[in-house]
């Protein structure tokens, strides 16, 4: 059976909004960091841009994860530095326990060695 492109396709995007949040914390871990710079990463990494991470940052500042400071640039708009909270710590940690599990899990199936 022929897989399509756009099925494919649809698969990563689909992969890759699933590990956002991870690699969203797991990157505030490092450094604090503003979203601009962190959709610039990820793009370069795993192909997610700005339209997906706005969102993210919002939902996540919501839910207790990351807290938010301004800070101003001399060269333009103030920017909004994100740091992870206690509670954004913990989300990590649970999150990349979740991860190694179900990725062992996979390569289970498909019968890779881990």
């Amino acid at each position: 059976m022929k897989t399509s492109s756009t099925g494919s396709d649809a698969a990563q995007v689909q992969l890759k909004k699933g590990a956002l949040e991870l690699c969203v914390l797991a990157m505030l871990s490092r450094r604090e960091s503003y979203a601009y710079e962190i959709s610039s990463t990820l793009a370069d990494a795993v192909g997610m841009g700005e339209s997906t991470i706005y969102p993210l940052m919002r939902r996540m500042a919501k839910d207790g994860f990351v807290a938010s400071r301004l800070v101003e640039t001399s060269s333009g708009p103030s920017r909004k530095y994100y740091t992870l909270t206690k509670a954004g710590w913990q989300r990590l940690e649970e999150q990349k326990s979740d991860w190694r599990v179900f990725i062992a899990a996979v390569n289970g199936i498909l019968g890779e060695s881990q």
